[in-house]
């Protein structure tokens, strides 16, 4: 077996529209040579990707829907997520970084507005943000909207006074973000945000209860920490709204590890994290 598949419970009962949601931030998934001008000195080129494993891996994980971050653009994307099993869709970002989803092609997918507000870097600065991709997924008997998300690095786990270095940026990106899910709480559609917050969100963080206050949503990775890389906090997380709260099956959330592998050389230094919802 490639990949341990690590559970945070048992799982519930089967379904016959049991959809697995993942999220996985690739690490600068890029198939540009190192030292191109639009990689950071410390990034590696794609040659030093391990390609065949990574997709190895993702067929390992088998979810019906991926959202995945930090990939530069849907050709290297289709080297890890088979076209013959998954359609791709990206933001059109002009960024090495850009946030996407693989949906298996038995599922519809429509394409909505993208979230481009997230980028709340001004014009002329330097490095631009992530937009967040929004789309809806659909099978023969519901609707999930989905945003998927990369926000700002540093921010981890300050108070919500903090007015340093990247703190602002990204409670503006939450600002952004919220703006969404009240939209989707007002239409009444079945939502879920997922991504790579880079925010250690629990239900005790004070950013997590303001979000709560006015868009109320499951937490996926509450109460939980992750065994990726020997144990860590989470920082990628999958919200739940709407009726989006009610399918999500009870201790369904899942974090699929690097077996016998120590370093995440040729990998991605984030492990692939995932929920069971029961549609109706």
């Amino acid at each position: 077996m490639l990949a341990g598949l690590i559970g945070i419970g048992s799982m519930g009962t089967a379904s016959a529209h049991i959809l697995k949601l993942s999220t996985w931030n690739m690490d600068w998934l890029t198939l540009r040579p190192s030292g191109d001008e639009a990689l950071p000195d410390d990034v590696p080129g794609g040659e030093h990707r391990n390609f065949s494993k990574l997709a190895a891996y993702a067929r390992h994980l088998d979810s019906d829907v991926v959202a995945f971050e930090e990939v530069d653009g849907p050709i290297v994307a289709s080297r890890v997520f088979s076209p013959k099993t998954y359609q791709i869709v990206m933001t059109p970002d002009a960024v090495v970084q850009r946030v996407g989803v693989a949906v298996r092609r038995d599922l519809r997918v429509t394409v909505n507005e993208e979230l481009s507000a997230l980028n709340v870097a001004a014009p002329s600065a330097p490095h631009q943000l992530r937009g967040g991709l929004d789309v809806t997924i659909s099978d023969a008997h519901a609707s999930l909207r989905l945003l998927v998300v990369h926000l700002k690095t540093g921010c981890w786990d300050q108070p919500l006074n903090q007015r340093q270095h990247s703190c602002p940026t990204l409670y503006q990106q939450v600002r952004v973000m919220q703006d969404w899910m009240l939209e989707r709480q007002d239409e009444g559609e079945a939502y879920a945000v997922v991504g790579d917050f880079n925010r250690r969100l629990t239900l005790h963080d004070p950013l997590m209860q303001q979000i709560e206050t006015e868009t109320p949503v499951t937490l996926t990775t509450a109460g939980k920490a992750s065994p990726c890389w020997g144990g860590e906090y989470f920082i990628d997380h999958i919200l739940l709204g709407n009726a989006a709260r009610n399918w999500f099956v009870p201790d369904s959330l899942r974090v699929m590890t690097y077996r016998n592998d120590t370093i995440p050389a040729g990998l991605s230094d984030h492990c692939p994290v995932s929920v069971r919802l029961d549609m109706p």
